[in-house]
């Protein structure tokens, strides 16, 4: 029959022996108990640091013929919000790709009207901001 109380004994903490114990009392009913410790975990490099507000400064980065082009000068193009202003973007890139940041342009693209036989409607603005890093830096913007 299994003691009940067993089940608690999960809960409990194990004893450690302090000391060894000496040649003649080491082997007379005495167990020693063994303290097993979980591996090391390998060394990780310190996260990035992205607030939450990054997410609410860049929509996606612009990836365009010109814009590839525009790396080869250390410069990014990144789609942002409509309120979002230079300081905010240059925070957001900061934080996310972990870089430094020499300057920061935004380009306000207007929507512009367009036509389909009858139907008339407007294709959608956006804002762009054109970022320029510190020489030697790169951001991967498409996963390879």
């Amino acid at each position: 029959m299994l003691n009940n109380m067993a089940i608690f004994d999960v809960f409990k903490k194990k004893k450690t022996a302090s000391a060894p114990l000496s040649g003649a009392t080491a082997g007379k009913g005495k167990k020693e108990v063994h303290e097993v410790k979980p591996p090391a975990a390998p060394a990780v490099s310190k996260p990035k640091k992205i607030s939450g507000q990054a997410y609410g400064v860049i929509k996606r980065p612009h990836v365009t013929e010109k814009a590839t082009d525009l790396t080869s000068q250390n410069q990014y193009i990144f789609e942002v919000f409509e309120d979002s202003n230079k300081n905010q973007v240059k925070k957001a890139v900061e934080d996310v790709y972990g870089v430094d940041v020499v300057s920061v342009n935004i380009v306000n693209i207007p929507r512009k009207r367009k036509r389909l036989g009858r139907i008339e409607g407007w294709s959608g603005g956006c804002k762009k901001a054109i970022v320029k890093i510190k020489e030697g830096q790169k951001i991967e913007v498409l996963p390879r």
